[in-house]
C-alpha cells in the first residue's frame, strides 16, 4: 500500500544518462540515484486482505501527477513473498514486461503518467481483466513500480500486501500451551484472548490476524507476565493485526489491540485504586511495584511489573496494528501497542499503529527499547509513557490529519498517583518526527507536540515538531519543572515549525512556538541548568506531508534537518549514529511493510 520515493534527497533536476537496460528487481539501488525527484503521488489497493486459492481479485489505483511530466516506465507484478517469484501483468507470466506488455527485447515504452482516481488496474476494465489468486498459500505483494525511461532505476513503488489462505479460524479465551498462528490461515481474535501459564504464542511472518468488532468483551490479545509473544515479521512479510470489517467500513476502535505485560520495574505503590482501571467501586489490591494494566478491569492476568529489568515480553518486529484501541469507560482505553513492565529482553522494532482509538504506543514502566515506529491517525497520543518508564526509542514517524485528529505527540508522566514515585520515568528519545493536524486536539484542549508533566524526567533529542494547534513543547507543572531545575529534563535539537496554530498570526519564533513562561525560558537555555539546547524555528522543507494515503515526509536537500551541529546519540550498542534530526535522513525505513491507506480514499 505504501508508496515510497527511494531517490536520494536532492533538488537537482539533472538529466538522466543513458543506462544499460536490465530486468527490474526489488533492490534499493536507487538510494544513490541522482535524477529528478518524483512528484507523483500514487497508491494501490485490493478488495480485501485475504483470499482463498483461485478467488478473483480486483486491484485499483489512484495517481496524482502533481504536474510531473517525466516519462516513467511502469511495471505491474505480483510477488510470492515466500519464494520471491514474480508474475508480471498484463500477461500474467514470469516474463518481465512493462504495463503495456512489452519485453526488454521489444523495448519498454516509457510515458508520462496521467491522473487517475480509484481506477481499475487489474480486473474487469484493467490491463488484465481476470486475475485470480494462486494456489501458493501465504503472503503475496502486488506492486506498481515506476522506473526511469530506460526501465533501469526504480524511482517509486506502490504495494499492496494480501494473503492466500486455506481457512479462517477463531482464537479466544486462555492459551495455556504454546501454539503457532500460521500464514496459511486467517485468524480471528474473539473477546479477551490471554496467553499465560508459560505458553508462547508464535505468529508466522505474513500472517493476518483480525479483531472482531463488537465482541463482548472487546477483542484483545493479552500477553501476561507468564506468557510470551513471538511475532517476528519481516519487511517482505509483515504481520498484520487489523479489523475484520470490510475496506471502507473500518473505524478507530474496532477492536482492542495487543497488550504485552512483563516483570520489569514500575513505580506504583501498593493497593492503589486506579478508578476505571480497576473497575467501578473496586480496589486494585496490587502489590507495590506492580499494577493492573489500563483497559482491563481488575483481573489477575492484567497484573504487570516486578524486579527483573531484563525480562522479555517477547518479540514484535515488522508488525502493523490497525483500527484498534477500545474505550471501555472514560479514561480507560486500550491502545494499539501497550507495554506494561516489559524489560530489555523484549525485542520491538519496525512497528506501525494506524487508526487507533487511543494511543499509538504506550509504555507503563519497564526498561524495554524500541526502534522504527510509525504512528498515524490515532485518537490520542503517539508516544505515551508513565509509571517509571526508562527505555530508549530511536526513529519514529507520527502524524495526524484534520479528519483523524489526535492529541499530543509525546505525553510523558512519572506517575499520576505519586509524582515523586521511584523509579522515576526517565526515557531517552532520539530522531522522532511529529506532524499535528493543525486543529485542536481530538478531546484534550492542551495538546502540545511534546508534553511533560507529573514529575517526568527524560532526554528528548533531534526531534521535529510541526503543524500542532498547541505549542511545540510544554514542561507543564511544578513537579516536572522541579525535575528540570535539577537537571533531569534534557532537550537538544528540537526543530519547531508552524505550531501554536490556535493563536492567530503566531510568529515563527521561540516565543511564538512555545508560549508558557517556564518552557520558553528552558528553550532559550535559561531554565533547567541550560539543558534546553538547539531549539530551532525553521521550515523543515518536507516534500508532501498532507497526502495522507501517500505522504512523503522526507526533507529536501537544503532542509535544516541536515544542518551540522545536531547532537549525536550515545554509541552504546542501541542507537545508530546519524547526522540528521527527525525520523528520516536519506533512507526510507518504512518501505515494504507499512500501510498508509485512508479508507475514504479507497471506497
Amino acid at each position: 500500500m505504501r508508496v515510497t520515493s527511494i531517490l536520494a534527497l536532492t533538488l537537482c533536476a539533472a538529466s538522466l544518462l543513458p543506462a544499460q537496460k536490465t530486468a527490474p528487481s526489488s533492490s534499493r539501488e536507487a538510494a544513490t540515484y541522482t535524477g529528478p525527484r518524483v512528484q507523483t503521488a500514487m497508491y494501490i489497493w485490493s478488495d480485501k486482505y485475504t483470499y482463498s486459492p483461485g478467488q478473483a481479485l480486483t486491484l485499483k489505483w489512484t495517481v496524482k501527477t502533481n504536474n510531473d511530466l517525466y516519462p516513467y516506465t511502469v511495471f505491474v507484478y505480483r510477488q510470492n513473498n515466500q519464494t520471491g517469484a514474480k508474475t508480471y501483468y498484463p500477461a500474467g507470466t514470469a516474463a518481465v514486461t512493462d504495463i503495456n506488455g512489452n519485453t526488454l527485447a521489444q523495448g519498454f515504452q516509457p510515458a508520462p503518467l496521467t491522473d487517475k482516481t480509484k481506477a481499475t488496474l487489474l480486473g474487469a476494465g484493467g490491463i488484465a481483466t481476470a486475475v485470480t489468486m494462486p494456489n501458493e498459500l501465504g503472503m503475496h505483494t502486488f506492486v506498481v513500480e515506476l522506473r526511469d525511461y530506460t526501465g533501469t532505476h526504480p524511482l517509486k513503488t506502490a504495494y499492496m500486501k494480501v494473503g492466500v489462505v486455506s481457512s479462517t479460524q477463531t482464537i479466544t479465551g486462555d492459551i495455556t500451551t504454546s501454539r503457532t498462528l500460521t500464514n496459511d490461515t486467517a485468524w480471528q481474535i474473539s473477546g479477551l484472548t490471554t496467553v499465560k501459564n508459560g505458553a508462547v504464542l508464535t505468529v508466522q511472518p505474513g500472517t493476518f490476524v483480525y479483531g472482531l468488532p463488537g465482541s463482548q468483551p472487546a477483542s484483545v490479545l493479552l500477553i501476561t507476565r507468564e506468557g510470551r509473544l513471538e511475532a517476528a515479521g519481516t519487511e517482505a512479510r509483515p504481520i498484520i493485526f487489523t479489523s475484520s470489517r470490510p475496506f471502507g467500513q473500518r473505524q478507530r476502535g474496532d477492536w482492542g489491540g495487543v497488550l504485552m505485560l512483563g516483570k520489569a520495574p514500575v513505580n506504583t505503590g501498593a493497593n492503589i485504586s486506579g478508578g476505571a482501571t480497576c473497575g467501578t467501586g473496586s480496589t486494585c489490591n496490587n502489590p507495590a511495584g506492580s499494577f493492573y494494566i489500563e483497559g482491563l478491569t481488575t483481573n489477575p492476568d492484567g497484573l504487570y511489573g516486578g524486579t527483573d529489568p531484563t525480562h522479555s515480553c517477547g518479540t514484535m518486529t515488522y508488525v502493523r496494528i490497525e483500527y484498534s484501541g477500545v474505550t471501555l469507560s472514560p479514561n480507560n482505553e486500550t491502545n494499539s501497542f501497550t507495554w506494561g513492565g516489559c524489560g530489555t529482553g523484549t525485542t520491538a522494532h519496525h512497528l506501525q499503529a494506524i487508526f487507533g482509538g487511543d494511543d499509538s504506543f504506550e509504555w507503563f514502566g519497564g526498561t524495554m527499547n524500541s526502534k522504527y515506529l510509525v504512528g498515524g491517525l490515532s485518537a490520542d497520543d503517539y508516544a505515551d509513557f508513565q509509571l517509571g518508564t526508562t527505555g530508549k526509542v530511536q526513529f519514529g514517524m507520527f502524524y495526524q490529519s484534520p479528519d483523524s485528529r489526535g492529541n499530543r505527540g509525546i505525553e510523558g508522566d512519572n506517575s499520576e498517583y505519586d509524582a515523586a514515585a521511584t523509579p522515576v520515568s526517565n526515557p531517552t528519545f532520539y530522531n522522532l518526527t511529529f506532524y499535528g493536524s493543525g486543529q485542536a486536539g481530538f478531546d484534550e484542549a492542551a495538546a502540545p507536540g511534546i508534553f511533560l508533566r507529573r514529575g517526568a524526567r527524560g532526554t528528548f533529542n533531534n526531534i521535529l515538531v510541526s503543524n500542532f494547534f498547541s505549542p511545540c513543547m510544554d514542561i507543564s507543572d511544578a513537579t516536572t519543572q522541579a525535575q528540570s531545575e535539577a537537571g533531569n529534563v534534557k532537550m537538544d535539537g528540537i526543530l519547531c515549525w508552524k505550531n501554536n496554530l490556535g493563536v492567530a498570526n503566531s510568529p515563527a519564533t521561540i516565543e511564538g512556538q512555545i508560549t508558557t513562561t517556564y518552557s520558553r525560558a528552558f528553550a532559550n537555555g535559561t531554565n533547567g541548568q541550560g539543558n534546553g539546547k538547539n531549539f530551532v524555528i525553521a521550515d523543515p522543507l518536507i516534500q508532501r506531508p498532507f497526502e495522507y494515503s501517500d505522504p512523503d515526509f522526507f526533507s529536501l536537500f537544503s532542509s535544516p534537518v541536515f544542518r551540522t551541529g545536531w547532537v549525536n546519540a550515545p554509541d552504546d550498542g542501541f542507537f545508530d549514529q546519524v547526522r540528521f534530526i527527525g525520523a528520516f535522513g536519506d533512507t526510507d525505513w518504512t518501505q515494504g511493510w507499512t500501510s498508509w491507506l485512508v479508507d475514504s480514499d479507497i471506497q
